[in-house]
């Protein structure tokens, strides 16, 4: 791997940074897509788009390896309560992981948020990244200012006509409230009661300095139609960003630092819905809903100048999404072959000949920046990538 400061240049940066260069502590919260789901297998793909190959050049070194920043440290808590984090230079792999302190291959928007990041600032950065899929701010997220999860009448009828007992219903939801909200500020208390123990760079006289808040979270909310019950509507979401607004406001409060510049990265998974194709148009409004009260919060006056929303249906790729779709007609076209009964051979033969007919070359190799589903971006490298560099570049812009 490549390291961007090496031997003698690496000590007389440290020794520069250490002369009154407090550390910049940068954390990035949320559920699945802040965990990454881009596999490293997609990285050549950025390189297919002129547009995205200066950000494939930053992440990859002269031997075609993933950078390793010798300046950029992360300390990294996902998996499960009892996993210890991982922690690191900052390179490729600090994605998605079963268990925190193992390496899966997968990129979030972590990687190049820090590669950007260093660009712009000349201090020594830390990064604490707490992540965990399927997660909620509703329950899972919810900060404790918000007050108890409340469940609404719709949801309790439902709970009568299904003979449940709603005592026990209440005490199961409310002993999963705030919980991750918890381990997430635990872990950065954690990090920045000793930074020294992650980034070799911390000098206790000079001291650290909080530089920004990232969370990109919302996909468990958006499809919760119990908890909003009136999603398809405008307005169905406002809970969403009454919630966010209060998750901002305890994370300044407990972090002791007020003006905490905040990005809410807002879902964007499908693109721009003004661009849904006839198939989606079922939940175009829900979608769309969603994404306006994420971004709510950062209108409010209070947080005017220091919370930016920032929106990564800009980042989709629909050339990526057409050959995905062209994929799924290979699919649905498989399993209508298997309903008629026939052979493998036969159904491999019919499926040869399709594929001849619906995929370019270009199409075979854009196939390879498809790592996941809709949901994770694709696990494209290339969006993510994106995303990661829009954040940092959103939470620098902000400061000035």
């Amino acid at each position: 791997m490549k390291h961007l400061i090496s031997g003698l240049g690496f000590a007389m940066a440290f020794a520069s940074f250490s002369a009154a260069s407090p550390l910049k502590v940068y954390i990035l919260a949320g559920q699945s897509n802040m965990e990454g789901h881009a596999k490293l297998s997609s990285f050549d793909h950025i390189g297919m788009d002129p547009k995205t190959v200066p950000i494939l050049e930053e992440m990859r070194g002269e031997s075609g390896e993933p950078v390793e920043l010798e300046d950029v440290w992360i300390s990294y808590r996902t998996g499960k309560e009892e996993d210890q984090p991982g922690v690191g230079k900052l390179t490729a792999g600090f994605g998605a992981r079963r268990v925190s302190t193992e390496n899966d291959g997968k990129i979030g928007p972590e990687f190049t948020f820090g590669i950007y990041t260093r660009k712009l600032v000349k201090e020594p950065i830390l990064i604490i990244k707490t992540a965990w899929g399927g997660k909620s701010i509703n329950t899972d997220f919810r900060p404790p200012s918000a007050g108890p999860y409340q469940f609404n009448k719709k949801q309790l009828d439902t709970f009568k006509k299904q003979g449940k007992d709603i005592a026990e219903m209440k005490a199961d939801r409310n002993s999963k409230v705030g919980r991750y909200f918890q381990m997430m500020m635990e872990h950065v208390r954690s990090v920045l009661a000793d930074p020294g123990k992650v980034h070799p760079a911390y000098n206790a006289k000079d001291g650290y300095e909080l530089s920004g808040f990232v969370w990109f979270q919302g996909w468990n909310d958006m499809v919760d139609r119990g908890t909003y019950p009136d999603r398809g509507n405008k307005g169905g979401y406002d809970q969403y960003s009454e919630v966010m607004a209060h998750f901002i406001r305890d994370v300044r409060r407990e972090l002791k630092s007020p003006k905490l510049p905040f990005v809410i990265g807002v879902m964007g998974a499908g693109g721009p819905t003004d661009l849904y194709g006839p198939r989606q148009q079922r939940y175009k409004d829900i979608h769309q809903y969603f994404r306006d009260s994420m971004a709510a919060p950062a209108s409010l006056p209070e947080f005017k100048g220091n919370v930016t929303a920032v929106l990564t249906e800009k980042y989709w790729d629909s050339e990526l999404d057409a050959v995905d779709k062209k994929r799924g007609e290979i699919r649905s076209k498989e399993k209508e072959l298997k309903e008629k009964g026939l052979s493998k051979k036969e159904i491999a033969n019919q499926l040869r000949s399709i594929e001849a007919r619906l995929f370019t070359a270009r199409d075979r190799e854009l196939l390879k920046g498809i790592t996941n589903a809709d949901y994770h971006y694709k696990g494209s490298a290339k969006i993510m990538a994106q995303i990661g560099k829009a954040f940092a570049e959103a939470l620098e812009g902000s400061k000035k």
